[in-house]
């Protein structure tokens, strides 16, 4: 059954593997038409007509579409034409942009512009996910060359690569990455509420900051792939994303060095690095917050400063995390696992802004994936961390009820279970053991208190062994213990307290060279109405004394008709004999 739940573990841990190598083997079949392009950049003065006459004439830069590849939007932007290189067919096609680009995109006749396209327009009918969808309307030629122009944008331009399909093809492509990113997307969301259900319930900021940083991560990939706005529809966003994908950027490794720095215990194993991992968690806000006043030095500042904090950050929680797993910290290495992946993919495609990797185009939707994958192990390794420490919790309960010496309960645990019986066997019978040692302080002060000791452990085990596992056995203080027994009449309790004197007697643990043996003194006593634990325990005390008066050894039960033998105040009065 263990290696069954194990097997399922993993198989969940790796299903967001297994989607993005599905939908991988899904799209590589899909059909396009084979495209020649080249590009320019605008420059004032240009027309359509002129971009298409030096495109026939071949003046324009090519490149090849299916590949990736990083065209100029920060002056005036950059026209791009596409020639399709099939015949002429007679349907409705689709022209997709992959991975959507942040800024706009005008589709372009000879005569002027056509239409305008952006990820986040609401109001077009055909929307790609993932990708920006051009549709064009059957009839058109198949081979006339596509005319777009990239709009200047403020954000970081990244590498693009583009696809013709018709129209059937291009739906089936695009409903295999629908359900690919919301399996993603649904799995780290789902991760982030549980995460934050055992916030609440446990009261552990380490489940928060976690609910912090996936739920940023989503933001991060809702943005960059158009999630957000279709099919989530929040159009509202529309104009502030490359705001938010910055401070949700930000804010996502602030809370991943908050996380991280409770998660692997960094004060414990690399006390060194947890003060620059806090700093990082409360540096990244200032960042968005400069950000965000609308200020244009400070905005300026923010912009500078934020790809510098987030590389060195993300290097900086990598060695912390190496740093506390090489020093023994288990979750570290959960950490790292679900991590170092997502780490590399996001280098990869940093890459990939300066030309490099063009062929990867797949790296935007393994982020998605490994994200999935991410708060899976992730949420492994903090249900791990909580069994961990329930376990630690439960040993030092254990310790802290149980004597250091003997194992058994000690007098406060003892009484906090005795008061919880008395209290839930109300109809029960219920009988009060008090037993004492004879001639413990002889063997003490003859043989050493380390002969004591052994024999007060060796005396605990015989009791323990000898009651019922239900029974309450405690060491009450020094050499006197305790047992409550439940549904015993008075002659069974005695029957019982009689075989512990016999078998504490046959231990034949010598006190002298006299042949005088360790034995106990057991007084008795039985619930009565009204009785409290501490009135129990009074009457077994004065029937254990009765026993110390005469003669040791043996078991004495508490009659009120001799409570003349059990008077603790009157016996006290007199000298106490050697116990």
């Amino acid at each position: 059954m263990r290696k069954l739940g194990s097997e399922r573990r993993w198989l969940l841990a790796a299903s967001p593997v297994l989607w993005l190598l599905w939908f991988s083997l899904a799209t590589a079949g899909a059909k396009s038409t084979p495209l020649r392009g080249a590009w320019h950049e605008v420059t004032r003065g240009d027309t359509p007509a002129s971009i298409l006459a030096a495109f026939g004439q071949g003046a324009l830069s090519p490149f090849n579409p299916s590949l990736l590849h990083r065209f100029a939007r920060d002056a005036l932007g950059s026209w791009v034409v596409l020639q399709p290189e099939a015949g002429d067919v007679d349907e409705e096609r689709v022209l997709s942009i992959y991975p959507a680009p942040l800024g706009t995109v005008t589709l372009y006749d000879k005569q002027g512009p056509i239409h305008s396209y952006a990820m986040n327009d609401a109001g077009d009918d055909l929307h790609g996910h993932g990708r920006l969808a051009i549709r064009l309307a059957a009839g058109t030629a198949s081979s006339a060359p596509i005319l777009l122009k990239l709009e200047h944008s403020s954000s970081l331009a990244a590498p693009e690569r583009f696809e013709l399909q018709g129209l059937e093809d291009f739906l089936l492509q695009d409903s295999d990455w629908l359900a690919f990113a919301t399996a993603c997307l649904a799995v780290m969301v789902a991760m982030a509420l549980m995460a934050l259900c055992f916030a609440v319930m446990l009261h552990d900021m380490t489940f928060a900051w976690y609910t912090g940083y996936m739920l940023c991560y989503v933001v991060v990939q809702g943005i960059q792939t158009g999630f957000l706005f279709h099919p989530l529809g929040l159009s509202w966003l529309a104009g502030s994303e490359l705001l938010v994908g910055a401070s949700a950027t930000a804010l996502s490794v602030s809370f991943a060095s908050l996380f991280i720095s409770r998660f692997c215990d960094v004060q414990r194993y690399a006390p060194a690095l947890s003060v620059p991992v806090v700093a990082l968690g409360f540096a990244m806000p200032l960042i968005v917050l400069l950000r965000c006043t609308g200020i244009e030095p400070l905005v300026v500042m923010a912009q500078t400063l934020v790809n510098p904090v987030l590389i060195l950050g993300a290097l900086l929680l990598l060695v912390t995390a190496l740093a506390a797993g090489a020093r023994g910290s288990r979750q570290a290495w959960f950490f790292l696992a679900g991590w170092t992946p997502l780490l590399v993919l996001t280098a990869m495609t940093s890459a990939q802004t300066t030309g490099a990797l063009r062929s990867l185009d797949w790296l935007n939707d393994a982020s998605i994936g490994m994200g999935a994958f991410e708060a899976i192990v992730l949420s492994l390794g903090l249900a791990d961390r909580a069994l961990t420490m329930r376990r630690d919790r439960d040993q030092v309960r254990v310790l802290a009820d149980h004597d250091a010496l003997t194992n058994i309960l000690n007098r406060r645990a003892w009484t906090e279970a005795a008061n919880r019986m008395l209290a839930t066997n109300t109809e029960r019978s219920i009988a009060m053991l008090f037993l004492d040692l004879d001639h413990f302080k002889t063997l003490n002060d003859l043989q050493g208190h380390a002969a004591g000791d052994r024999a007060l452990v060796a005396v605990a085990e015989v009791l323990s062994n000898e009651l019922r596992p239900t029974d309450l056995l405690g060491r009450y203080g020094g050499e006197e213990f305790v047992a409550m027994l439940h549904d015993v009449n008075q002659e069974q309790a005695m029957h019982v307290a009689t075989r512990l004197c016999r078998r504490v007697h046959r231990m034949e643990i010598p006190v002298n060279l006299n042949d005088l043996r360790l034995s106990v003194s057991i007084g008795l006593a039985m619930r009565s109405a009204g009785d409290t634990l501490e009135s129990l325990i009074e009457r077994a005390d004065q029937a254990m004394y009765y026993v110390k008066l005469h003669g040791r050894n043996q078991v004495h039960a508490y009659e009120r008709r001799a409570e003349i033998y059990g008077q603790r105040s009157r016996a006290r009065s007199q000298q106490d004999p050697p116990r």
